[in-house]
């Protein structure tokens, strides 16, 4: 279900400007540079220089808030292209006082134009869009088009968690990264049956579980080219 714009939704993102990037094609033109840097810099988003970690896909920032405080020694990047989502999850870092957090508003695609490469310890994908219809697989963020973007952001040793219900998503995700040169850590069909610990449960997820429905999980790390 589409969520309904939130009232007053300009005004209430321009109030979390401080934590908030904000970029679409039509509003801010920029492209990467021949060097491979970006225009995005880190050390002016975050209070201190510390590990960061990104989520594609934050919705309403239940899951990354509660990372964030789980984890006050990480940075924390998270993007959602819906923006009363957005919202949302930026209102709720500031209620919480957390300084570790830091949000772009923009489609996944766009991501090349704003981010560094080697930054990135972990990268999460949750519940992201299946995009169940053939024509739009490279649309799926776990296309090889974008396996090959998160192996330019990720560190050494980085890895890619990725969280589920989407059975044909899960088998596709498999195959892609087996294929764009990953390492399957764990594989869990039924993760909240599965005894691996720390799991943070999404607003979706939540949903999911209730409606009866097994949680896809996996974990995986790309293989050190030379």
């Amino acid at each position: 279900m589409r969520m309904r714009r939130k009232k007053h939704l300009s005004e209430r993102l321009a109030a979390c400007s401080d934590r908030l990037l904000t970029y679409w094609p039509d509003e801010l033109a920029f492209s990467v540079h021949e060097d491979g840097s970006a225009r995005l810099d880190l050390a002016t988003c975050f209070e201190r220089e510390q590990p960061v970690e990104l989520e594609i896909g934050c919705g309403k920032g239940t899951f990354i808030c509660e990372l964030a405080q789980r984890e006050p020694a990480v940075n924390f990047l998270a993007v959602e292209k819906n923006e009363s989502a957005l919202l949302l999850a930026c209102e709720k870092a500031a209620a919480l006082g957390l300084r570790n957090v830091y949000f772009i508003s923009t489609d996944a695609e766009y991501l090349p134009r704003i981010l560094p490469n080697n930054f990135a310890r972990c990268i999460y994908l949750n519940f992201s869009c299946p995009f169940p219809k053939k024509r739009y697989a490279s649309h799926r963020l776990t296309h090889a088009h974008f396996l090959a973007l998160y192996r330019a952001w990720l560190l050494p040793g980085g890895e890619i968690r990725q969280k589920t219900d989407d059975r044909d998503l899960f088998a596709f995700s498999l195959v892609s990264l087996s294929q764009s040169g990953y390492v399957l850590q764990e594989v869990s069909l039924d993760l909240h049956n599965s005894g691996i610990e720390g799991n943070i449960v999404t607003e979706y997820e939540a949903r999911f579980v209730a409606e009866g429905k097994p949680i896809h999980y996996l974990r995986a790390t790309a293989l050190e080219t030379k």
